[in-house]
């Protein structure tokens, strides 16, 4: 399985929650086994840059890379870009089931 992580940070903080309802429409490309998005509660002491976390599972780099071809993958880096600052991605197999 492939589990699939990203943190963005927003430009201006007044943002945040628009950029996650836009995130959100990656959860209508039928590719990921499980999707998720979540807002950063900020309470870890030694760093808070993160605003938003977009996490999903996939059952292999296949299924990642039809999920990244999708047009609504597309569609939503044209509305999230202009809005965001940071954005740091990670993909890696996990030994562990789903």
């Amino acid at each position: 399985m492939i589990r699939h992580i990203v943190f963005f940070s927003a430009t201006d903080q007044a943002d945040v929650g628009r950029i996650a309802e836009k995130l959100g429409m990656l959860g209508d490309i039928p590719h990921a086994d499980f999707f998720e998005i979540g807002l950063n509660r900020k309470v870890d002491q030694l760093g808070s840059d993160v605003d938003i976390i977009v996490y999903g599972e996939f059952r292999d780099e296949a299924a990642l890379a039809a999920y990244k071809a999708h047009p609504i993958y597309a569609q939503c880096i044209t509305e999230v870009r202009p809005l965001r600052d940071m954005r740091i991605a990670a993909d890696f197999v996990s030994a562990r089931p789903a």
